[in-house]
């Protein structure tokens, strides 16, 4: 089991970053906004989980223990996958997850790609009790010149799945109902543009 990585970032577009670990670079999951903070040239720790398949071997990435943790949780709900747990953890931060679920706010996991009605029900019923992250905690998070801020949300969603037209639609959209705060926060903006675009719209396989 590989339980984190600390190396030299050779890339990171979209949801993929590349570590380079003694002479070998390993290709790892990120959400959007991890890999946004990620700079080319510089160590990065994260914490990590592989994910063993028949005919897969894949690593994803965590910014620390909480993100993992709740990564964790989420893959233990019957049809929540890991790309969807990440999809999760790319719309919303751990705290905000679990205040989620002990409120027991099924529709903030609905707005999620590749989360329909039941499993988000199911992931407030599983959940319950299990996640001891403080409700309303936050996390610094990436920042960027508000002019930039569309842009990145736009890669982002590209590298969730969908295709550039539906992206950009979203984006536009997101923009012109977004507060000033929204528009300066690449996260918020972010979340923003996936309530617009709905779970039924991905341009490919976002499930588990």
């Amino acid at each position: 089991m590989i339980s984190s990585v600390r190396g030299t970032v050779l890339g990171a577009v979209g949801t993929t970053a590349v570590i380079e670990v003694g002479g070998i670079g390993l290709s790892i999951q990120v959400t959007p906004q991890h890999a946004l903070a990620l700079r080319v040239g510089s160590e990065a720790v994260l914490r990590t989980a592989l994910i063993v398949r028949e005919d897969d071997l894949s690593l994803f990435g965590f910014v620390d223990a909480d993100e993992l943790a709740v990564f964790d949780a989420l893959r233990g709900v019957t049809g929540v996958g890991p790309k969807s747990a990440m999809g999760v953890l790319a719309a919303m931060e751990p705290g905000q997850i679990a205040q989620a679920v002990a409120s027991e706010d099924d529709a903030a996991f609905r707005k999620v790609s590749g989360i329909g009605p039941k499993t988000a029900k199911l992931i407030v019923l599983s959940l319950t009790g299990k996640l001891l992250i403080v409700p309303g905690s936050t996390r610094a998070q990436p920042t960027a010149r508000p002019a930039n801020v569309s842009e990145n949300v736009l890669v982002a969603l590209i590298g969730l799945g969908w295709n550039e037209r539906t992206a950009a639609l979203a984006v536009d959209e997101a923009v012109a109902v977004a507060s000033d705060d929204e528009l300066a926060a690449m996260p918020a903006l972010l979340r923003l543009a996936l309530t617009k675009l709905g779970p039924a719209q991905a341009a490919s396989g976002s499930g588990s």
